[in-house]
């Protein structure tokens, strides 16, 4: 019996022992995210991108208002056909404008998902050479409730990310 607490007792200490020489870090990826010049750069292509059919859709809908206002400033005065068209073409218009503002939403979602997912790519790069570089064990991201400032190195990463080429 005293044996078998003895090995038990060498065990945990040289486990105690093994574990004391274990490197962690902490990386808060959306603080990452937030403050990377890359994501700068990516809302910044975004919005060149998508920005001429945000026009476009933004004029459908003032076109629309317009024909609209018309609508009910002169109803009273218009004959019952072309009350109707105008009617029918504002339905139409409004249809055609829906539908453009969710193939702008798929296609806006599409592209922000692809230059997030780069991003990303680019994030566990600099992560993996910071372990890499520093001799780091355990470099921990989600699902984190509490680190020690002297764990986090969310600042390194973000200088990492700041010298990473294009």
């Amino acid at each position: 019996m005293k044996k078998k607490i003895a090995l038990f007792l060498g065990l945990l200490f040289a486990a105690n022992i093994s574990y004391a020489d274990l490197k962690i870090g902490v990386v808060n990826i959306p603080a990452v995210l937030e403050k990377a010049p890359q994501a700068e750069k990516a809302k910044k292509r975004l919005e060149e991108k998508f920005a001429p059919r945000d026009k476009q859709l933004v004029a459908q809908g003032k076109e629309i208002q317009t024909m609209e206002e018309k609508l009910t400033k002169d109803a009273a005065t218009m004959s019952e056909s072309v009350k109707a068209n105008l009617e029918r073409d504002i339905l139409n218009k409004k249809r055609d404008a829906k539908r453009s503002q969710q193939e702008f939403s798929e296609d806006f979602n599409a592209s922000r998902n692809e230059e997030l997912g780069k991003l990303q790519r680019r994030i566990v790069e600099a992560v993996r050479t910071i372990a890499k570089d520093d001799g780091y064990d355990l470099l921990l991201t989600d699902g984190v409730i509490y680190a020690k400032d002297q764990f986090d190195i969310t600042a390194q990463v973000q200088t990492k990310l700041a010298t990473m080429p294009e």
